[in-house]
């Protein structure tokens, strides 16, 4: 059975959506438009996608805002569309997230193979991928399954203790300050108290170390954090 790929096209000039809407079309893709930053960021993370073609001046949402957003919760592929051959733009939206850019005019051959390459590139990721775990001593973390246990035994965790816990093991027998765990797991933009990573490792600790009678979690005096396994 061959599943159809879905491109969400997200274009405010209505000509230009429509003439890639057509040539997607004719190529066997399922299409859908919007003509909107707001509509199309609501589109593409309520379905689900197979890439996203994002124009970078958008109304009430600009297209960087949108691939921001996107890549908040998935890493769904997004090629940039823009009118300004501006290096400073592709390099912002590439350092988001983008798989691929585009700068207006361009000839729709060469969308369409970029789409194909793309596509191959996912297929034989997916085909190849490992099982993705972490581990530290007894503990196991599966990262696309959000689950963690010990030695066996579930351990329920909130999203941000989760993104915590992977980091520090991703990270493991390696002393982490705070402004980097700060940065990788609240996001460098973060406003707030910044004793809310002590506040996160004492929840960590109160679900792992305490109930299991054993300590993953040490605190370096002066620096940060560290997970040690032996």
């Amino acid at each position: 059975m061959i599943l159809i790929k879905h491109i969400l096209i997200i274009e405010d000039e209505v000509k230009i959506a429509r003439f890639l809407e057509l040539e997607l079309q004719h190529e066997g893709y399922e299409v859908s438009v919007s003509h909107d930053g707001r509509e199309g960021l609501t589109l593409a993370l309520a379905h689900s996608y197979d890439l996203v073609i994002l124009d970078v001046m958008l109304p009430s949402l600009n297209g960087m805002e949108v691939l921001r957003r996107i890549r908040q919760v998935s890493d769904l592929p997004v090629i940039m569309l823009t009118a300004k051959d501006d290096v400073m733009d592709k390099v912002m939206g590439l350092d988001l997230g983008a798989q691929d850019y585009l700068t207006k005019p361009f000839a729709i051959e060469e969308l369409l193979a970029r789409i194909r390459v793309l596509f191959k590139l996912k297929t034989a990721s997916l085909s190849t991928k490992q099982p993705n775990t972490l581990s530290c001593g007894k503990l196991t973390l599966y990262p696309d399954k959000f689950e963690v246990n010990y030695n066996g035994t579930p351990i329920i965790l909130t999203k941000k203790e989760f993104e915590l816990l992977e980091y520090l093991m991703k990270n493991k027998n390696i002393v982490l300050t705070r402004n980097q765990i700060l940065e990788n797991v609240w996001g460098y933009n973060y406003i707030g108290d910044t004793n809310i990573v002590d506040v996160y490792i004492r929840y960590l600790r109160n679900k792992i170390d305490q109930p299991f009678e054993q300590k993953l979690i040490f605190t370096i005096r002066g620096i940060g954090y560290q997970i040690k396994a032996d």
